[in-house]
């Protein structure tokens, strides 16, 4: 996808040009201190045919405001209709849906309406391919959802205990060191408009990188795990351990498909080789994606035991170690991981 075209920000009294040289439409946003959702939506809204190319405004006029063909994060109006995306306004309760609840920002309101158009345009697809709603669920998820909940104030955790830490690497606070700092001499609106440039050059980057990503290594590992979990049954008539054909990022794919696809029981176990060291894995699966407990760890026995020593204890060959949390644990060949993850499944 193009985004190298110049990206025009300017301030009402200096976007006065001829009608007959204004070929590009305008979209508006607040000028002062400036937010990732803001600077984002303004990166994301230019991607469609709609607004291609077109020159961002920076001001709170609120007549100013009311002759841009679409307006951000300012005007107290959310309208599709009329390409209004405020969120601040009394009452204003928009989420994203498909059972997200996290109330929307200006960035997630442009996501929303416009998501569909800029991953189908990344995939070469219609909007309607089921790879790009896939995708468009999928990076609100990894990627959009954070953003909306940092500019709405939403806390991370159900708790009233404070941080164990700060963090302040996350894209929402490297776009907000951008805002000129207040020791800085210069604070005219042009280099406020220079800033909130690089704003939205950084935001965006990161955008399009979340959208690659998902495009070339996320949606392709999808599929592969969902042709191994179809085949489980192949492996173990428990249907408790899944080979990996080819190894690759697994572990939310198959959180989600067990849930998408109702499998029952739970795997337990995943199988793949170590390309590096030509030997083959086995890997008991989470609790959950967050979590570091397993469901059914390797057993207890074997834990902290390397090669022959744990090839005596479990009574297979080849073993090369299990370790000492039981979450992983490895072998020679795939006949001997197999033959691990079998008899840890009746231990």
């Amino acid at each position: 996808m193009a985004a190298s075209n110049l990206i025009r920000v300017s301030s009402p009294a200096y976007s006065s040009g001829s009608p007959a040289h204004a070929p590009f439409k305008r979209v508006g946003t607040h000028n002062g201190s400036f937010h990732c959702d803001e600077a984002l939506g303004c990166f994301m809204i230019r991607l469609t045919d709609k607004f291609s190319h077109s020159e961002i405004v920076r001001t709170r006029d609120p007549k100013v405001l009311e002759g841009l063909d679409a307006v951000l994060d300012v005007g107290g109006v959310y309208d599709p209709s009329h390409d209004r995306y405020d969120h601040h306004q009394k009452g204003f309760e928009e989420v994203f849906g498909h059972g997200f609840t996290t109330k929307l920002s200006s960035a997630g309101l442009v996501y929303k309406h416009f998501g569909k158009e800029i991953i189908a345009k990344e995939l070469q697809l219609g909007e309607d391919h089921p790879d790009v709603h896939r995708l468009f669920l999928a990076i609100y998820k990894s990627f959009m959802e954070a953003i909306d909940a940092v500019d709405n104030g939403i806390n991370q955790f159900d708790t009233d205990k404070p941080p164990r830490y700060v963090n302040n690497t996350h894209l929402s606070s490297r776009v907000g060191r951008f805002n000129l700092d207040w020791t800085d001499p210069d604070q005219s609106p042009e280099k406020e408009n220079e800033a909130f440039q690089q704003a939205m050059a950084l935001a965006g980057s990161e955008f399009l990188e979340s959208v690659r990503f998902h495009a070339k290594s996320w949606l392709p590992a999808r599929s592969i795990v969902m042709e191994c979990i179809a085949e489980r049954f192949d492996i173990d008539p428990s249907g408790e351990i899944m080979v990996l054909k080819r190894f690759c990022p697994w572990k939310l794919h198959l959180f989600e498909l067990e849930e998408e696809l109702k499998i029952e029981p739970p795997i337990k176990y995943v199988l793949y080789e170590d390309e590096r060291g030509k030997q083959w894995r086995v890997q008991a699966v989470a609790v959950s994606p967050d979590r570091f407990e397993s469901r059914r760890p390797l057993p207890a026995l074997w834990r902290g035991l390397r090669d022959d020593e744990l090839s005596k204890e479990a009574g297979i060959s080849g073993c090369v170690f299990v370790h000492m949390s039981g979450f992983i644990g490895g072998n020679q060949s795939y006949e001997g991981a197999l033959a691990m993850a079998k008899t840890a499944l009746k231990i």
